[in-house]
């Protein structure tokens, strides 16, 4: 599956010849900055967003397990997922009253820890969530065992557990109401596809953005949203970025015998993960080891992953799913940061106006949005005032100095 996957490119002539603001990318990211710009009264500019797939067919946004947790190492990724749980659960407030009532299904994440120096960790990453306010509890194995009889923990030393805000929630509504409240208060949102970028004669800034139709679009600024294809974005202003595409394999699956309570996101020392998806449905998750860099278009199932990897890992954790039944499967992508697997956001030191919201590396739909208030905030002010994101700036790419994030699925 190539190029062909989304035909045509060809962009609907712009309403104006050039835009305060261009987004390359209208997924979750790139709409939440959108419906954030429109939001803000300090905000009087024109606001251009091009999507290549705008039926977000393959969108990671499309192939996300939407779920949302606490259980962060640092303190600033878990105040995002604060925000975001609070955004998420309190729509009407920030939307309007007819935007729906949503609820985080709170089901928790279960990390589980089979070596002292993991259990490490996750003593360590507790510290730092309750100190933020988060729910997170640690576990004896023992302890694991008698809130979920369901699970074999005898390699189990330690867990570590949060059902405060923290599962399942409807993250393409959310984004459907992103995208539809921006264009109503007026972002304009074209299909088409950024092929190239010009900058300045002092290389200080991107000057123009040039469609796959020709056109070319002058901009005040860029914001790249363009997910798994941020590096490729980022070069066409010369700059580079340590994101790639990774490829991530999701099973749905029914159980002949289903569990009585709800399972928790469980993060296996093998590195598959599981979670309850329905009454008596549940989802599993994971990729290939090694994780190579995939191709953008890559959307190849591997069906030796669920046989050799995947089955094995559930049946001999949770036993009682000896006997299970694959409902639906599909392949998504993470935009993997190479360097330390945190976002990177903000402007670049030198092309000024290149503005990045990439590499989320798995958690892009709950930090989305944190990354959209505080890339408005940006962009209207010139800092940000909510939540300061910018320990999670290019400078640490350039410098190669990592701002590492430990809790990454």
């Amino acid at each position: 599956m190539g190029a062909a996957m989304v035909k045509d490119v060809r962009a609907v002539a712009t309403k104006r010849q050039a835009y305060d603001v261009v987004i390359v990318g209208g997924a979750i990211m790139g709409s939440a900055t959108a419906w954030f710009l429109t939001q803000n009264p300090d905000f009087d500019g024109t606001i251009l967003v091009v999507e290549r797939d705008p039926g977000y067919e393959f969108a990671s946004t499309s192939h996300t397990n939407s779920c949302i947790r606490q259980q962060f190492s640092s303190t600033l990724n878990v105040r995002i997922s604060q925000f975001a749980a609070e955004f998420i659960q309190n729509l009407p407030k920030h939307m309007g009253p007819d935007a729906p009532r949503l609820k985080i299904h709170n089901f928790g994440y279960l990390y589980m820890a089979d070596t002292p120096a993991f259990a490490d960790v996750l003593r360590a990453g507790q510290k730092v969530q309750t100190a933020a306010g988060a729910g997170t509890r640690v576990l004896t194995g023992q302890q694991i065992k008698d809130a979920y009889p369901f699970y074999n923990v005898d390699d189990i030393l330690l867990g570590s557990l949060n059902t405060k805000d923290e599962g399942y929630w409807d993250g393409i509504t959310v984004f459907d109401w992103f995208r539809r409240q921006a264009r109503a208060k007026g972002a304009e949102y074209i299909r088409g596809e950024v092929m190239a970028m010009t900058r300045n004669a002092a290389g200080t800034a991107v000057e123009s953005v040039t469609l796959a139709s020709g056109q070319v679009i002058g901009c005040g600024h860029v914001v790249n949203c363009s997910g798994p294809r941020a590096a490729a974005t980022a070069r066409m202003a010369g700059i580079d970025l340590p994101v790639e595409p990774r490829k991530r394999y999701t099973w749905v699956f029914t159980a002949e015998q289903p569990l009585d309570r709800d399972l928790p996101l469980t993060i296996d020392p093998s590195g598959v993960h599981f979670r309850q998806d329905g009454k008596q449905s549940y989802m599993a998750g994971g990729h290939s080891d090694p994780d190579p860099g995939a191709a953008f278009d890559d959307f190849a199932m591997d069906h030796s992953l669920w046989e050799n990897k995947i089955w094995p890992a559930i049946a001999t954790r949770i036993p009682q799913f000896e006997a299970i039944r694959v409902q639906r499967e599909w392949v998504g992508h993470y935009a993997m940061n190479t360097l330390d697997q945190n976002a990177i956001v903000g402007p670049h030191p030198e092309v000024t106006n290149f503005i990045f919201q990439n590499g989320f590396s798995g958690h892009g739909l709950q930090q989305s949005p944190a990354m959209g208030r505080g890339v408005a905030e940006w962009l209207t002010y010139g800092e940000y005032r909510s939540l300061d994101l910018s320990p999670l700036g290019y400078g640490r790419i350039a410098r190669g100095e990592p701002y590492l994030e430990a809790a990454i699925i």
